[in-house]
Formats: structure tokens, C-alpha cells, sequence
């Protein structure tokens, strides 16, 4: 028993995945009782044990189930749901145990990780309307003066740059990305590394056209790109001006994405076909000029 409660407390503290077991009922003769665990790990390891046999192979593939790598469409989909597995050991498994068994298997994932890439006026109530649905929140800003903990309570502060904070860890599902510097240049940089790692989301906040000139600088640094995960012009469509309401509008998005509700409007542009168009023109050719509008959202308003 002990040995579960550690490995999940270390799948936890190191942000992997699993799927557990805990054996609610036990009627009959039976291989374990009630308050039996097994935990499966996402590498195929496991620890504990609900019974063995026959028994704790149906278990297994039910925790297989639960965690095993979804299709590349399906990587933002909310994981499967805990339920209630019920077997009688005699007429559905042959085991001569005669007794039945009520399992409880569910999915194991570490909290989410909002990292943003900036510290500015948005930064702040979206750091405050994330840690408050449940998502761990790390800041990552160079400026002392902004990076503070009194403008961001409770979240862990990197002071340095999005290029030294994304190869010190290593980004999965766990991690959602918000980009929402104070200059174009960190804006792009930190949009380039997010695209090479694996976080479930990256979030780009800016003007559509903004978002036009950054991937295309980017496509011609790196050549193709795999937008599937980006959302740019972040947010939802509800019309935000203010930093504030940018935050609602950010969250929101974050709650809609995280539970795999689609029917809402995105307003990422990655599925234009303007954008295909200059994504493969530039693809192959050196960067165009930096951009040198400034970083805004509806009626132009400073986002830095």
C-alpha cells in the first residue's frame, strides 16, 4: 500500500500521467479486499497489485486504456473518465475463486502547468483567474520590477528569459503555453521554442496581423510548422478590451480546450487559408523586416 502512495506522489510532484485502481468491494472469496490499489504508470510500469491473474489483467487493460498515447487530433481532448469496473470472478474470468469484484480505475494526471511568457498587464489577471480553476501558474519574465510576488501571489517567478526557462524543463500535456511579452523579438522567440516542444497549448496574444508576421518569421527560420496546438490571436471571441476581460476571454479558452468543448469561437486564424498560403511562401526564404506594430488587441490597446 505504501509503495502506491509514493509512486503517486512522485507521479505527481514530476508531472506524468497513469491510471489507478482501488478495489471498492469484495463479496465471496476473493484474491484482495477492499483498499487494494494498482497503479500503472504511463511507461507500462506498474505498482501494487489488485488480485493477479486473470482478474488484474482485465484491470490492467482497463488502466491501459485510460492512459495510452491518443491520436495527434485527439492530444487536446480532456483524458477519459473514472467509472466503475464490476466482475464476477467465476462466470466472466474462470477464476476459481467464485467471488466478484467492484473496481474503481481512474486516470491519474498531474496539475496543469500555465507558464507565461511575460509579466505584463494581461499577465496578471490571467495568472489570477488560472490558479483559481486549479492550473499551477509559473511566471517567466526578466524584469525584477514586474516579475513580483506581490503582482503574482502564489505562483512560482522565473526571472529570465523564455529561451532558458523552456530548456531547463521539459514540456508535455501537463504544460499550457501564453505568450504575452513586452517586445516582438522575446514575442517570437518564445513562440519558435514553443512550437519545438510538445505543451498541449500555445496561446499567441496579439493582432491577427501580428500573429501573420511572427509565423512567418518563424517558417522561414524553421520551415514547416505544426500549428495544431496554437491558438493565435488567443482567446475567446467575446469582444475583450480590457486586460481584464482579455484574461476572461483567455481562461475561458483554457476551460473550454481543457474539458474538449469545441463549439465556442476560437479566434485562432491557424486554420486560414491566407495563412497556409504565407506560411508556404515563406517557408524557404530568409525573415522578412521584424514587425514593428505594436502588440495589441482590440482597438489597439498595449497588451505588454
Amino acid at each position: 500500500m505504501r509503495e502506491v502512495t509514493e509512486a503517486l506522489l512522485d507521479l505527481l510532484r514530476t508531472g506524468g500521467s497513469g491510471a489507478l485502481a482501488t478495489v471498492v468491494k469484495a463479496t465471496g472469496s476473493t484474491p484482495q479486499v477492499p483498499g487494494a490499489r494498482l497503479l500503472l504508470l504511463a511507461g507500462g510500469s506498474s505498482v501494487g497489485t489488485v488480485g493477479g491473474g486473470a482478474i488484474e489483467a482485465r484491470v490492467l487493460q482497463a488502466l491501459t486504456a485510460l492512459i495510452e498515447q491518443p491520436s495527434a487530433k485527439q492530444q487536446l481532448d480532456p483524458p477519459p473518465c473514472a467509472y466503475l469496473l464490476a466482475c464476477d470472478l467465476e462466470k466472466e474470468l474462470g477464476m476459481c475463486c467464485g467471488g466478484s469484484m467492484e473496481i474503481f480505475v481512474e486516470p491519474i494526471q498531474a496539475t496543469p502547468r500555465l507558464w507565461l511568457f511575460g509579466a505584463g498587464h494581461v499577465a496578471e489577471p490571467t495568472a489570477a483567474l488560472a490558479k483559481s480553476i486549479g492550473f499551477e501558474v509559473v511566471v517567466v519574465d526578466e524584469r525584477e520590477a514586474q516579475n513580483t510576488e506581490q503582482r503574482f501571489p502564489g505562483c512560482r517567478r522565473e526571472l529570465t528569459d523564455a529561451q532558458s526557462a523552456v530548456r531547463a524543463h521539459v514540456l508535455g500535456r501537463r504544460d499550457w503555453l501564453l505568450i504575452v511579452t513586452h517586445d516582438h523579438r522575446l514575442d517570437e522567440e518564445a513562440l519558435r521554442l514553443a512550437l519545438e516542444a510538445e505543451p498541449r497549448y500555445v496561446g499567441l496574444v496579439g493582432s491577427r496581423r501580428k500573429v501573420y508576421r511572427l509565423l512567418r518569421r518563424v517558417a522561414a527560420r524553421q520551415g514547416s510548422l505544426d500549428l495544431r496546438r496554437l491558438y493565435a490571436p488567443v482567446g475567446l471571441s467575446l469582444g475583450a478590451e480590457t486586460p481584464q476581460e482579455i484574461a476572461v476571454s483567455i481562461v475561458a479558452e483554457l476551460i473550454a480546450l481543457r474539458h474538449g468543448v469545441e463549439q465556442f469561437g476560437h479566434l485562432r486564424v491557424v486554420e486560414e487559408a491566407r495563412l497556409a498560403e504565407l506560411l508556404a511562401e515563406h517557408a524557404h526564404v530568409g525573415p522578412p523586416p521584424m514587425v514593428r506594430e505594436s502588440s495589441s488587441g482590440p482597438r489597439g490597446m498595449r497588451l505588454g
